[in-house]
């Protein structure tokens, strides 16, 4: 994806917020936010970390 930094964690962040329910998000919907985006699983952990998001059922341990 062709972004500017700041926008792409904007617009991570955006979809974050979306897809959380009662301060929280599965690992799954998660690491499928990432993917859409082209960025790490890393990098969605911290954006969700930033929002004070829980994720949730991780299986895999990605965050």
């Amino acid at each position: 994806m062709k972004s500017s930094s700041s926008s792409l964690k904007k617009e991570l962040k955006e979809y974050i917020k979306e897809k959380t329910v009662k301060g929280q998000i599965t690992c799954a919907t998660l690491r499928k936010i990432a993917e859409t985006l082209g960025v790490t699983y890393k990098q969605a952990g911290k954006a969700a970390d930033d929002l004070k998001v829980k994720i949730r059922n991780c299986d895999l341990g990605c965050f």
